[in-house]
């Protein structure tokens, strides 16, 4: 049973995907039935949607508002007590194999004054429980990139120069914020508008990053600062190879 569920599995995802030998059958068929029950809520959640993939899993408790500016891809899974504000100018587009994880919220407009911008997401992004992803600037994430748990996004920045005028009466930049492909964002780290964050990145757990990192660094801290590069240079190869 594991072998043909591995299989099944590795089909939709398009890759190889093995199941753990150690679960029993009876927890893989509860998990597989859990499964059934979010494709089953999925084919009638993405009524609505601009575009959709053919299997949607979604989980309970999933709030989906203004459906229509959603496109998404297949293997998309939304699980339990999410909450997605589609609303904004350009759209939210998600790729292949998305997972955003329990209690997490996609918010493209808190006030329709002024709408927010647009989301995309790539292939096989994975977002863990109690994200928080403002889209009031434009948002884009590369694929293959990870979130850890309480990881939040503030694609807004509010305008305080006046001490005369009250703050939210002054306006906001949004900036945006990228973050490119094949990266790791540490649990509980906050992205501040006008971010780019490069390809292959690493940001530490409960780093605070309000400027931009450069591809393949690990970076950490608050505010974050960069700590190293995951590329080895040609002489730190050789001297690698020397010591072994």
């Amino acid at each position: 049973m594991i072998k043909l569920v591995s299989f099944i599995i590795s089909k939709i995802k398009h890759r190889e995907y093995k199941v753990d030998e150690n679960i029993t059958s009876a927890d893989l068929c509860g998990i597989l039935a859990g499964r059934l029950a979010m494709l089953i809520r999925g084919a009638f959640k993405k009524i609505g949607f601009k575009k959709a993939g053919k299997m949607i899993f979604i989980g309970k408790r999933v709030s989906i508002k203004s459906k229509g500016h959603i496109k998404c891809g297949s293997g998309v899974t939304i699980n339990d007590d999410c909450s997605i504000n589609a609303l904004c100018r350009g759209g939210v587009e998600i790729g292949n194999n998305f997972s955003l994880g329990r209690g997490s919220v996609i918010e493209c407009t808190g006030v329709i004054r002024e709408l927010g911008e647009s989301l995309k997401i790539g292939n096989d992004v994975g977002i863990s429980p109690s994200a928080f992803i403002s889209v009031r600037g434009k948002v884009s994430i590369g694929d293959s990139t990870i979130f850890g748990p309480g990881v939040k996004l503030f694609s807004e920045n509010h305008i305080f120069e006046s001490t005369e005028t009250p703050i939210y009466l002054q306006g906001a930049s949004r900036k945006g914020i990228s973050i490119g492909e094949d990266c790791w964002i540490g649990a509980n780290a906050v992205i501040l508008d006008g971010v780019t964050i490069g390809k292959g990145c690493v940001i530490a757990a409960g780093a605070v990053v309000n400027c931009d990192i450069p591809d393949y660094s690990v970076a950490g801290g608050v505010p974050a600062k960069i700590i190293k590069s995951r590329k080895k240079t040609p002489g730190r190869q050789h001297s690698a190879s020397r010591e072994i």
